[in-house]
């Protein structure tokens, strides 16, 4: 076989190690109505990131605890362990539920995602719990890839009452993704637009 035989099977084939995890849980308070059923361009924004993880991974799973708004995708779905987190409890229950080493989570209502930048965050995973955007200040942990060494951390975060994503970061070992390695896949850091109000729908 060829280097470039190689290069192109090398780049179809989905991740076996890694599941993709679409968060899809939220209350959509800002929106009025469930987001995630939203259609841009027609799709719903829920498929449009399927579509997008689809070809990369594997396996796949929603994590919402409303199944039956989501039956007819006809994909695994999990409903959260602990009520009440928020996305953290969404990323817990994934990763207690997968049988892969990790998941990439993203969240439902991101019609931008790209492809070959996810991609790229799972390939450089290797030593790290934790892979994750980070534009200047701002991290993007909704777009990110956890492994299941992150759980007995995750664990002592719900136990402590803390729920916000990022405050367990100081302990496990992460890679952040900057500006300058994102934007050759992304020039326009579209792949971290989130949909919270009608009026942003494209």
């Amino acid at each position: 076989m060829s280097d470039v035989s190689k290069d192109f099977r090398a780049r179809v084939i989905p991740f076996q190690d890694i599941a993709a995890v679409i968060l899809a849980g939220g209350r959509s308070s800002r929106f009025g109505r469930n987001k995630a059923l939203e259609k841009v361009d027609g799709v719903p924004l829920i498929e449009k990131v399927i579509d997008v993880v689809r070809p990369l991974f594997e396996h796949l799973m929603i994590s919402t605890n409303t199944p039956e708004e989501y039956a007819y995708l006809d994909l695994p779905m999990h409903e959260d362990l602990i009520k009440g987190l928020g996305p953290l409890g969404g990323i817990y229950t994934a990763l207690e539920t997968i049988k892969q080493d990790g998941g990439f989570v993203v969240a439902c209502d991101m019609p931008f995602l790209n492809r070959g930048l996810i991609r790229h965050m799972v390939e450089i995973k290797a030593g790290f719990d934790v892979v994750v955007p980070r534009i200047d200040w701002k991290i993007e942990p909704l777009h990110c890839l956890y492994r299941k060494s992150c759980l007995p951390t995750i664990k002592r975060s719900i136990d402590s009452g803390r729920y916000q994503i990022i405050k367990f970061f100081s302990e496990v070992s992460v890679r952040y993704v900057d500006v300058d390695e994102i934007t050759p896949f992304d020039p326009e850091l579209r792949s971290f637009f989130n949909i919270n109000r009608p009026q942003e729908v494209v």
